[in-house]
């Protein structure tokens, strides 16, 4: 039975047969990332079903794609796993960047202190780089992992982490202990035992070769004390740096710590003086060691800092070392700008009493010694020149000129700007000149004789300016005008030997409608008016030109003077087209051009061709510029000569609609609306049809509008009553009257009168009776 079961079970197909190099590549590279040893992954995986002798088979299948990857150059596959961070390490606290605001509240009021921005930015980290190569003088402790690589004629992978007591182990072999090695140091000890399993191991001509590199990393604890912002230990990588530790205690304090004096302390023994500026100013990161377990980083107290302001390139509080110089110090800022006064700087310096203000020079910054609280302030050059002459106006080339030995006078000037223009004014120019007061002197010369040496140079000083005026510059702008029946009128330039002909060209010809026959050129009076009457205020020529612009004799002798106007007429006769407008009933409805001045709206009646049989003559509106004219459309038919028939003018619009089927009430009726009309009803019908009548109507003043516009109204003789005609489309409106409501007395109210009436009754009547008697 075992023999049978056994061959039976080895005709069964391995688990490990049917799993592609994908698949088992893919399976150890899930497992070694999650941070299990290779013995922990067979484990793991015989757990899930697999046998000891398909886990062999694995093995062998891992040896063979990982010489297959050895040969052509590409890496195995442990090494294509990323280093991973073994623990949790500190992280730098959220509200730290508040903190560093509010010890930096007042930096609004005063330059910052330099090198304080450098922790205080989250993207700038100095995050240690896991992906580095691995190197050679990193120290192996424990809670490391080193990865043991053998290759050639032999293939095996192995990740041996480092124990507590700082060994590790491998195969059937002694544990080998590494702790405090570097990792070269430790590569050398483990291929030393290695040679007990592999003869000949990384020795010429055996055939096999092996190699040691990091795998996942421990995580070291050190100690910041001193004034950092935030002192205490922190849980960092291994392969951290000085500058890691310092961004996660969130650098120096601002206001006491130094950025030049910060200590890393190994074993009780300062190893390393870190000094930022050579990082900040040079990016020398000779300092950025890389820290080991238990070392102490101390930031000391700040020695000497001074304040520098003003024309530098970075104004802030600095950091002087012993047997810096005020040089180094103008150095950290960066230098001078470019407006800077350079040939001295003001210090401001503490006393034991008060404040003293000293004048450094130019020659005393390289050896100037700066002491703690000097301020230092950069001033700006004056906005002046020292050897500066100006020259504008009429001239070839303005502008500003050196005072210098070819450059002495204003001749002088004036020659080395290349001489005077053609439209130069030779009779006068001016020479200004800024008195020991700072007030401006002008000295006037005449340039015409200066330039022909009739008269003396004038010799020029420092911040002199002349200037040459221009004939132009002396008088109005001269300019010509053309105004009418043109295609552009406009206001030109003036043009010597400008004819009207000329200009009518530049102004892009005639007019369909200009009248070339009557042309008129008005000119302003400036010369000589005794032969004139004394009433005219402009001169004006008549000309009569061709049409098609040919110059003639008389016309070619006379020319335009500046300020001419001219003036092109239109034909008396020409006239765009002017429409109105005609729609409704009738036979050709649209728009029609006005044929003349005296047409009326009953000649483009009988252009349209007459009227409809629908049309509806009494409700014809006639609307002139938007507003509705009332008109009696039939009353025109039959006589042309009634008032009512308008002149045309252009806009006017003439609607004739269909006979219209319905009457509106509006106003003061008890339900307005409107209404079929009806044949043989007349105005109080239409009314009573609405409700009737309101209390505070108007009943007098009702009036009709019809739909042509035209109203009429009621009319009254002595107790008669005449009410306009109703016909279709008419609006009846009754007016409303003023509301007023009737007050009715009380009972009491009524005793009240009829008491007081009957007791003036009885005074009354006692009155009459006492006279009667007295004149008996």
């Amino acid at each position: 039975m075992l023999l049978i079961a056994s061959a039976a079970f080895a005709q069964q197909p391995s688990r490990a047969d049917q799993l592609n190099d994908e698949q088992i590549i893919e399976f150890y590279q899930r497992a070694q990332a999650s941070g299990l040893t290779e013995m922990q992954i067979e484990q793991a995986a015989m757990s899930q079903g697999y046998t000891v002798s398909d886990i062999a088979k694995m093995r062998q299948r891992m040896a063979k794609i990982k010489q297959q990857s050895n040969r052509s150059g590409q890496l195995s596959v442990d090494t294509l796993i990323n280093r991973a961070q073994q623990g949790s390490l500190s992280q730098r606290p959220y509200a730290l960047s508040d903190s560093l605001n509010m010890l930096r509240r007042d930096t609004v009021r005063r330059p910052y202190i330099f090198g304080s921005s450098l922790f205080k930015g989250t993207s700038l980290t100095f995050e240690p780089n896991l992906r580095i190569a691995t190197p050679r003088n990193y120290v192996v402790g424990p809670d490391d992992e080193l990865v043991v690589e053998i290759y050639g004629n032999s293939s095996e992978s192995f990740r041996l982490p480092v124990s507590p007591e700082g060994s590790v182990r491998m195969l059937n072999l002694a544990p080998i202990f590494v702790s405090g090695l570097t990792i070269e140091q430790a590569e050398q000890r483990i291929i030393g035992r290695l040679r007990q399993a592999y003869q000949g191991l990384n020795r010429p001509g055996s055939g096999t070769y092996a190699s040691v590199t990091l795998g996942n990393i421990r995580s070291i604890r050190v100690t910041l004390v001193g004034e950092v912002l935030v002192p205490g230990t922190y849980t960092i990588s291994s392969l951290a740096t000085a500058f890691n530790a310092l961004y996660l205690a969130g650098g120096p304090n601002p206001e006491t710590g130094s950025f030049r004096d910060i200590q890393v302390i190994r074993n009780n023994r300062v190893i390393r003086t870190i000094d930022l500026y050579d990082y900040l100013l040079r990016a020398d990161k000779k300092d950025d060691i890389r820290l080991l377990d238990q070392d102490v980083i101390r930031v000391n107290d700040y020695g000497v800092r001074v304040e520098v302001l003003g024309q530098v390139k970075r104004p802030a509080i600095y950091e002087v070392k012993p047997g810096e110089t005020l040089k180094n110090v103008l150095g950290f800022a960066g230098g001078f700008t470019d407006r800077a006064y350079t040939f001295s700087l003001t210090l401001r310096r503490n006393t034991p009493r008060e404040l003293r203000i000293s004048t450094i020079t130019q020659e005393q910054i390289a050896a100037f010694v700066p002491q703690s609280g000097d301020r230092y302030t950069i001033g700006e050059i004056l906005g002046r020149y020292e050897n500066r002459v100006q020259l504008t106006g009429a001239v070839m080339r303005p502008g500003d000129y050196a005072l210098g030995d070819d450059i002495t006078s204003v001749r002088s000037l004036i020659s080395r700007a290349e001489g005077l223009r053609k439209d130069a004014f030779l009779n006068r120019a001016v020479l200004y000149r800024e008195r020991e007061n700072m007030d401006l002197e002008a000295i006037p010369f005449d340039v015409g004789r200066l330039m022909r040496n009739e008269t003396e140079d004038l010799p020029l000083m420092r911040q002199d300016s002349v200037h040459i005026y221009a004939v132009r510059d002396l008088r109005e702008p001269y300019y010509v005008s053309i105004e009418g029946a043109v295609n552009r009128p406009d206001t030109l330039p003036f043009i010597s030997n400008l004819t009207v002909t000329d200009l009518i060209a530049l102004a892009g010809g005639f007019q369909e409608g200009a009248t070339p026959t009557r042309i008129e050129v008005a000119r302003r009076i400036r010369e000589d008016t005794t032969k004139m009457t004394g009433r005219e205020t402009v001169q004006i020529f008549q000309f009569a030109i061709d049409r098609d612009l040919q110059l003639q004799p008389s016309e070619a002798r006379f020319l335009l003077k500046p300020f001419d106007v001219v003036y092109v007429r239109t034909s008396p006769r020409y006239e765009l087209q002017q429409n109105v407008a005609v729609f409704g009933e009738v036979m050709h409805p649209g728009n029609y051009a006005i044929e003349s001045r005296s047409e009326r709206i009953s000649d483009v009646l009988r252009r349209v061709g007459g009227l409809k049989p629908e049309a509806f003559l009494p409700g014809a509106r006639f609307s002139r510029r938007g507003t509705v004219i009332a008109t009696d459309l039939g009353a025109i038919l039959e006589d042309p000569g009634v008032p009512g028939n308008l002149l045309l003018e252009v806009g006017d619009s003439l609607i004739i609609p269909k006979r219209p089927e319905v009457v509106t009430i509006e106003g003061a009726v008890l339900n307005p609306s409107t209404v079929g009309f009806t044949e043989g009803f007349n105005f109080r019908d239409y009314v009573t049809q609405a409700g009737g009548y309101t209390d505070n109507a108007r009943h007098k003043r009702s009036y009709i509008v019809y739909a042509n516009g035209l109203k009429d109204r009621t009319k009254r003789f002595l107790f008669f009553r005449k009410y306009p005609k109703v016909e279709p489309g008419s609006r009846v409106i009754v007016p409303f009257g003023p509301l007023t409501e009737e007050r009715r007395l009380t009972p009491g109210e009524r005793v009240g009168l009829i008491t007081v009436i009957g007791t003036m009754t009885v005074t009354l009547a006692t009155a009459v009776l006492n006279l009667a008697r007295l004149f008996q």
